[in-house]
């Protein structure tokens, strides 16, 4: 079974710029959202795709990404 960043991953293109997206999906929850961002950065680490912009805010006392936007390298 893949995982929420898995599936962002995969169904991204190549070089293209993206947004991952929140509006509409299971995204749409802070807390999930942060989490799938993170797996993401992780994955920036391993050289499978670049952070290209990432927002934070502060919400319930945690700083959570609410915004980032990403490139597939491979």
């Amino acid at each position: 079974m893949r995982t929420l960043s898995q599936a962002v991953y995969l169904d991204s293109e190549f070089g293209v710029v993206q947004d991952l997206p929140r509006a509409g999906s299971t995204l749409e929850h802070p807390l999930v959202f942060d989490s799938v961002a993170r797996d993401l950065k992780r994955m920036a680490g391993q050289g499978l795709l670049e952070i290209v912009r990432e927002h934070r805010s502060a919400s319930a006392g945690e700083e959570l990404i609410d915004r980032l936007q990403f490139k597939r390298l491979r």
